[in-house]
Formats: structure tokens, sequence, C-alpha cells
């Protein structure tokens, strides 16, 4: 039974993979019963009856026949699913808990069908051949629940990925980390944490995980011929995904819009957007069981391509960019909480709109064996004696009604032909110390010529190619 303080902290951290409200019982008990067997069929969890969605506590009086009603209603998932039911006091409010454990006989199944828990939603596969394939292609065991026996959470965790963590999902900064694992659901039954929590949080997993890498290649013309840039990211999942967004925005062409004197709007070649959502799909969705290949982004003259290792599930195969089923729930609830997804399966929705939006083709996906994402490129080579609808771009010859001085200029000369360098790095190519080299990064900010990209301990300074419109 849950003590106050862990209720509390539960409805802290708002709905999740293993925490979901409820204002009060729906009128079909039913609906209650299938998150139920949803949560049986992932990792457990909590239904909280008597908050709403914004977790507050509105408090709810469950008479005997609501009681009796849930209780019954749990009592056709199969096989057997026991869950507690019990009643706490909070702020003078009486609220209800399900307490469901992790199934030990998955599948669970409840009026035929099977539920499954996506990150803070619950999933319907609806006929058998669709349980069969899921259950089948995960082997009942996803590769982020199994247990990671070399790394502990308290000793090996990357510090800034925690801070980063509360940070993006809005937690408490009362709440300790402890409670904080433990809601999320970071350990086994007999308290190792799992392959999830490790690469999600781990400083450097990939040296026991060596395929859970981000390797991005840009290349000259249109084919796999020559390689003018070949990176490698490590660390974190969260990590990987800044340091892949910060090697695309240093490769892609922008320009900026200026209209008046109101602030400048970045114009992409590429909508940054549906890069977000290939990379978090990519990090969430691909196959960890498969260590021969991993998670790639090429730059071509007229494309990007991101893959990941492992197709479609079968279930998904069948209504492709309407259904959603991880093979890792426990990293894309992680995904979910920090809000870098939005809602179960409207990604691939989002990416279509978002391309088409910018007048470019619709992605294409290929789905076979591999999961390839792949958006076209609408290019134009601006460079310094180029106009932009008329007016010439200074900016790369750093002007824009600005002075810089010699070692600014040594500065952004540096990231023209070396980008990503941080300021220890470029201090030791300009010769000066890092105190002096940080002020002249600053007023190179401050004028709009070059941004810091990527994680705090792993990011870099970029030039920003400015295009005035």
């Amino acid at each position: 039974m849950l003590n106050t303080k862990t209720i509390r902290s539960l409805i802290n951290s708002g709905e999740g993979y293993n925490v979901e409200f409820k204002i009060r019982v729906p009128l079909k008990v039913r609906e209650l019963t299938e998150e139920i067997c949803a949560f049986a069929n992932a990792d457990g969890g909590y239904l909280l009856i008597g908050v709403n969605d914004n977790g507050q506590i509105i408090g709810m009086n469950l008479e005997n026949d609501k009681r009796s009603a849930i209780q019954g209603s749990i009592s056709e998932i199969s096989p057997a699913l026991h869950c507690e039911l019990y009643s706490v006091n909070i702020d003078n409010k009486t609220i209800w808990i399900v307490d469901v454990p992790s199934g030990k006989d998955k599948p669970y199944i409840f009026s035929g069908s099977i539920y499954v828990r996506e990150g803070a939603n619950s999933q319907k596969l609806r006929t058998v051949e669709e349980m069969r394939s899921f259950f089948q292609e995960c082997n009942k065991i996803f590769f982020d629940h199994i247990p990671c026996h070399w790394f502990n959470i308290y000793t090996d965790a990357d510090e800034q990925m925690i801070k980063a963590f509360r940070t993006e999902a809005k937690l408490s900064p009362s709440t300790p980390d402890k409670q904080i694992f433990e809601n999320l659901k970071l350990f086994t039954e007999n308290g190792t944490a799992k392959n999830g929590a490790a690469m999600f949080f781990g400083k450097q997993p990939e040296l026991k995980f060596p395929h859970a890498i981000t390797r991005c290649v840009l290349f000259k013309g249109t084919n796999k011929v020559h390689i003018i840039d070949d990176k490698t990211f490590g660390g974190s999942l969260y990590q990987q995904y800044l340091q892949a967004m910060a090697w695309l925005e240093s490769k892609l062409q922008v320009a900026y819009k200026i209209e008046g004197t109101g602030p400048r709007e970045e114009i992409w070649e590429i909508p940054l957007t549906v890069f977000k959502e290939a990379i978090i799909n990519a990090l969430s969705h691909r196959d960890y069981y498969e260590q021969g290949a991993n998670i790639t982004i090429e730059m071509f003259d007229n494309r990007v391509e991101i893959s990941n290792p492992g197709g479609l599930l079968p279930v998904v195969a069948k209504d492709f960019g309407h259904k959603s089923v991880t093979r890792n729930p426990l990293i894309f609830g992680l995904f979910t909480r920090m809000h870098l997804v939005e809602r179960v399966a409207s990604g691939i929705p989002r990416m279509q709109e978002a391309m088409k939006e910018a007048n470019l083709p619709e992605p294409e996906f290929h789905t076979e064996g591999m999961f390839t994402a792949i958006f076209k490129r609408h290019i134009t080579n601006y460079d310094n004696s180029v106009t932009a609808n008329g007016i010439v771009n200074d900016i790369a010859n750093g002007i824009v009604n600005n002075t810089i001085n010699e070692n600014e200029q040594a500065i952004f000369n540096l990231l023209t032909t070396t980008p990503g360098l941080n300021a220890s790095e470029i201090s030791k190519h300009i010769s000066k110390s890092l105190r002096t080299t940080m002020r002249y990064i600053k007023s190179l900010q401050d004028k709009g010529l070059i941004k810091f990209k990527g994680a705090p301990k792993t990011g870099g300074y970029y030039k920003i190619k400015t295009y005035r419109i």
C-alpha cells in the first residue's frame, strides 16, 4: 500500500508510463479495466481515482457497488490478475488507488483483446494475429526491461542527465532521486536497475552497449562514395538526441526572416521538427537486440535519411501512421515524461504535415528490416555574393551592423572550418586564456553570429548561417 508521501510524489510527477489519473469512475467500468490490463502487460502501475488530468486532487466517494463493479471487471482479465484497491485521505479528500502489478503471465487479455501501455496512453491490439505477432516479436521480454547488473543508478548515473530530466519533466525539486527512480519503475522486482535506466541515465552506456550509438555522416553528392564528415555520438540517449540535432543544424541551411524591429524568424531548409520526431522515434523504437547495426543519420546533397535497426512490428505495419507500439516502453515513457513525445502515434502525421507546410515532398518511409525516414532537401546555394530577396548577405563576413574585432573574427573563421569546438578547444587555437575566450564567445553570441548546440558537457559552438530575407 502506498503512503501519502509516495502518492503526492506520483501526482507531482504527472501521468506517464506507470501512472494514470481519473477524476471519477467512468460510466463504463471496463474503461478502467482496459487501463489495468495495459499496466499488467507492461511494467505495472497505479490508477489514481479522484485526481484530474492536471494533477489536482478532487476527491472521490467510491460506493460499495462501484468497488464491487471494479473488482468484478478486473476478474474478467485472463489469466487471473490480483490488484489492490484502497483509499487514502490527502488534504481531507479521499482518492482511490488501484495498484497493478507487472504481470508474470503475459499476455493478459480482457474481452478478447490485449492492451499495452505506450507512454502515457494505452493501446488496444485488436486481433489474435496482432497479439501473437506482437509477443513473438518482443519475445515477451523488452530489452529495456532486462536487469542490468553492472549499473548502479546511485553511483553510475550522469548527474547532469538526472538534472536535465528533472527540469524537462517539471519535477518538484523536493522529490528525492530515489523516489523518482522508483516511480519511474527503473528497477526490477529484486531491485536491480534495468537496461533502459542504464541507457537513459548512464554516463557512458556505449561501453557496455556498443551498438547503442548514433552515427552521423555527411556525403558529397547523392551517393555513399565520398564522405565529408563522420561523427559517432554515445552517452545517454537524451545526449545522443541533442548531439544529433546539433550536428544536423550545423549542416543544414537556415535563413532568417527579418521584419522591422521584431525578432528574427528562423527558416530552415527542412523544418527541424521533423528531425526531432524522427530521432526520438529511432531512439525509442529501435531493436536493441540487434547488435550488428546502430542508428544512422546520413545527409546527401538532395536528402537526409534517418535509419534505425528493426522494421515495423506487424501490428503497426497494418495501420502505419495511426498505431504505435514500441519495442522499448520504458525508454519511450521516459522521453514522454520529458515532453519530447506529444501523443502516441502522432509522430508520422506531424512529420508529414510539417514537410507539406514547408512546400517540401512528404517524407518517405522504408520499413523492411531497417526503419528509414527520408526527407528531401530543397537546396539553395547561398554565398557571400548571393542576394536573398534582393538583400545582400553580409553576415558571413561578420558585419550585420556590428563590428567584430580581430580575435572574434579568428573564432568566427575557426568555427567556419571546424564547427562544434568547445570553449577550451577554441582558447587553445587562438592562444588566449579561457576567461578571455569566453568574453569573445559571448560577444559573438550577442551579435547573433554563433551559438552553442548540444549537451552542456559534450556540445560546442557553431557559426550561424544567416541569410537575410
